[in-house]
């Protein structure tokens, strides 16, 4: 059962990974990945640096479905559990996309959908290909409509499910085990809890992630203009 806790709740907390794991654990995890690679509404979850702190934190998410008793094997069973769930995500999103993704177009901005985002996605297909499924994982914003826009320009299933597989273990496995052997080295080497300097590593992630994305608008602006 997902342990909510919204005393003294706040949205900013739903940009904080930590607070996910601590409130929600293995279950609100998975959800979170399933719907940030395959519903529109997903785009403002933390993905990336969700994963990289549940990596640090993988014996305990493990351990809410079977502890293996063993760092690494906890490890690859919680990679298994991400990487299907992000798998079913990119293809519900695919197959959104193709029922009704061409009429997304026609849509007016609201809170959980933006236009920009769903162009953005696109351009990076149109650009990229097959491919775009794979590199669209590590992007925020274009990999929740990476798989929307693989719907609508019809892409062929086999050919969307190899690189949906291909992307989401390259993704998944890591962010998982750079957050698990980082913090481990880390420890060993300096002394230092990765743990109890979350903020730093969050924003490092951030700013790492979405300046490919930030660089690309900023300059398509100096183009235009």
């Amino acid at each position: 059962m997902l342990d909510f806790i919204f005393l003294d709740f706040t949205w900013m907390q739903l940009l904080q990974p930590q607070w996910y794991i601590d409130n929600g654990g293995l279950w609100l995890l998975l959800l979170i990945i399933f719907a940030e690679t395959g519903l529109f509404i997903g785009f403002f979850f933390p993905g990336d640096s969700l994963l990289f702190v549940a990596g640090i934190f993988s014996n305990k998410l493990a351990a809410s479905f079977y502890d293996t008793n063993n760092d690494f094997f906890n490890l690859l069973l919680l990679s298994a559990l991400c990487i299907a769930a992000g798998i079913l995500g990119n293809t519900t999103g695919y197959l959104f996309g193709r029922k009704v993704g061409p009429t997304m177009f026609n849509w007016k901005d609201r809170l959980l959908f933006k236009q920009k985002y769903l162009h953005q996605a696109k351009e990076f297909y149109d650009k990229h290909g097959g491919g775009a499924i794979v590199f669209a994982r590590f992007l925020p914003f274009i990999r929740t409509f990476a798989p929307i826009v693989a719907g609508i320009v019809g892409m062929d299933k086999k050919k969307f499910s190899f690189y949906n597989i291909v992307g989401c273990i390259a993704w998944v496995t890591s962010m998982l085990f750079i957050g698990h052997y980082l913090n481990s080295f880390v420890k060993n080497q300096f002394g230092i809890d990765l743990e109890k300097h979350l903020e730093i590593i969050v924003i490092g992630i951030v700013l790492v992630t979405t300046a490919p994305v930030i660089i690309k608008m900023f300059f398509g602006k100096l183009k235009k203009s």
